[in-house]
């Protein structure tokens, strides 16, 4: 399924013979931060193995340097008495610098201590990534060599300067030891600094031979569906960019249900998508076409759901599995019963139509909800049906047009029992609230598209047309437009036709409203009822 296509430079990501690393060390009077300082720094910058500048200077550290620290660096108080301090060294280091990729062995160490500087002398934090040579060799060479300390890798990559515990010469033979780690990267597939940075998380895990699999994959958006030996899809994906994502499955996720995934991973496919949307799109698609075991939680539901207002003379709610078009007004779908259910309590909460399913006349008194006053009744014969379509037309009009009065009485009584410490209840309360604004504004914006009907928008990196509430095609936004087919003469339905199309529709509603935006064309206007679904305030 990967697409025969030829990768840009951006794609392929940012390779390592054209990034510039700056190599740095420093010596301080002692290992923390906070209460000690530095007193040398060195840093050596290279960029394809070729040496582009050094950087030494030693530093007023502003205090006395312990005993322990001299013998250790032979750095001694007389010999930065005339040294600048930090405030002058500092500046001079960042120009040299610059956006370079910072390594260091225990670079932690090294940037804690520039950091603070720069905190100290009102500089922000240095926003440069970083590269640690101790964790890279963790990950490489931990069975070669008997520890990890500079100078013992430095012996074993027959480095050749000897680190001695002075800035510059440890900075040159921390290079020495980066570029040896950087030769047997490769064997890997890292070939690309976004990889490198990755790598020191891989944390042994036991399926990382497997990234492999990930070393063709593009640095472009899309989806990317993992088979088994079988060729059976078992899990669906997207991401921004497919290497980077596919790859970090292998830096030791410790969560059980990925080593189960990894465990059945046999081959990788993918799909370059021209942006987001698309991605987010197809993804949906391909989970609700190969039904993958491992996409638990997004996999389809065995069937649709609706909350929908009957048609018969004293009208009630009714789940239903089927849309009925001819329905007063519904809701949905919802990917479950319970969600349904959910949505059905919220409107008994706020309006009293009849939870009851009598004929009429059928019985001698009221059902229970009307005896407690929750609902009313056309069971006894007492109700007529006048009075009782005005509250059936209430409904309606809020679930088409405002929905404040079913929302408001809901906001109330959750307010009311919070009042009275009645927190349980207010939960229960809070949550029907939302799944009912849910459906409410997710209805709302899918009648909105189909009312647009035919729509062209970019964001500045694809271009996307829908009709009426359905993904037709995407293009990156400076490349050309394809062939489009013919808009639909389908007005479409009150409310999607099942969980996979308003799934899309959401996802669709969502990228629209993003600020970044823009409506090239449309058939109709874009715009939601008025007034507003009114945000819960007050919520625990």
């Amino acid at each position: 399924m990967a697409l025969p296509l030829q990768r840009s430079f951006d794609e392929l990501g940012t390779p390592l013979h054209d990034v510039t690393f700056c190599v740095v060390d420093l010596e301080t009077t002692g290992g923390s931060p906070a209460t000690c300082s530095i007193t040398e720094i060195g840093a050596v910058k290279v960029r394809g193995g070729e040496c582009l500048g050094r950087f030494q200077t030693l530093v007023d550290p502003g205090m006395e340097i312990p005993p322990s620290i001299v013998i250790l660096t032979g750095i001694t108080q007389a010999m930065v008495v005339d040294a600048p301090g930090v405030e002058w060294a500092l500046p001079a280091f960042l120009e040299f610098c610059g956006d370079a990729v910072v390594v260091g062995h225990n670079v932690r160490f090294d940037l804690g201590f520039l950091n603070a500087a720069c905190e100290q002398l009102g500089y922000p934090r240095m926003a440069n990534r970083s590269v640690d040579t101790a964790a890279l060799a963790r990950r490489l060479v931990r069975n070669e060599v008997r520890n990890l300390k500079l100078a013992t890798l430095a012996a074993h990559f027959r480095s050749p300067v000897t680190p001695n515990h002075r800035a510059l010469e440890d900075a040159e033979a921390t290079t020495h030891v980066l570029h040896s780690l950087l030769e047997r990267v490769g064997n890997l597939g890292v070939t690309a600094l976004e990889d490198l940075l990755l790598l020191p998380r891989a944390r042994g895990s036991a399926h990382y031979s497997k990234i492999h699999l990930a070393r063709d994959l593009p640095r472009a958006p899309g989806i990317y569906l993992f088979r088994d030996r079988n060729d059976t899809v078992i899990y669906v994906g997207r991401a921004k960019n497919l290497r980077t994502r596919v790859s970090s499955y292998f830096y030791g996720d410790e969560r059980r249900s990925i080593a189960n995934l990894l465990r059945e991973l046999h081959s990788v496919d993918h799909q370059v998508c021209s942006g987001e949307l698309e991605a987010a799109i197809t993804e949906v698609r391909m989970i609700h076409a190969h039904l993958p075991r491992h996409n638990r939680r997004s996999k389809p539901p065995k069937s649709n759901h609706w909350v929908t207002v009957t048609g018969e003379p004293f009208p009630r709610l009714s789940l239903t599995r089927v849309l009925h078009p001819n329905a007063p007004a519904s809701l949905g779908p919802f990917r479950s019963r319970a969600h349904a259910e959910l949505v059905m309590a919220a409107i008994w909460d706020a309006v009293p139509i009849r939870r009851c399913a009598g004929k009429p006349g059928s019985r001698r008194g009221p059902c229970a909800p009307a005896q407690l006053g929750v609902a009313m009744c056309p069971c006894d014969g007492s109700l007529d049906q006048a009075s009782y379509g005005a509250v059936v037309d209430r409904l309606v009009a809020a679930i088409d047009a405002d929905p404040t009065p079913l929302l408001d009485p809901l906001a109330e009584r959750m307010r009311e029992h919070a009042v009275g410490r009645r927190f349980e209840e207010a939960g229960w309360l809070r949550d029907r609230y939302r799944a009912l604004a849910t459906a409410l504004e997710r209805r709302r914006s899918w009648q909105a598209l189909c009312r647009a009907g035919w729509i062209e928008a970019d964001d500045g990196t694809e271009s996307v047309v829908i009709d009426s509430g359905r993904f037709v095609a995407a293009w990156p936004s400076s490349g050309p437009r394809p062939l489009l087919p013919p808009p639909s003469t389908d007005p479409g339905s009150r409310t999607p036709p099942s969980v996979a199309v308003a799934e899309e529709a959401a996802l669709i509603w969502s990228w629209l409203c993003r600020r970044q935006t823009r409506i090239v064309s449309a058939d109709g206007a874009i715009e939601l009822p008025v007034p507003g679904i009114p945000e819960l305030t007050g919520a625990a």
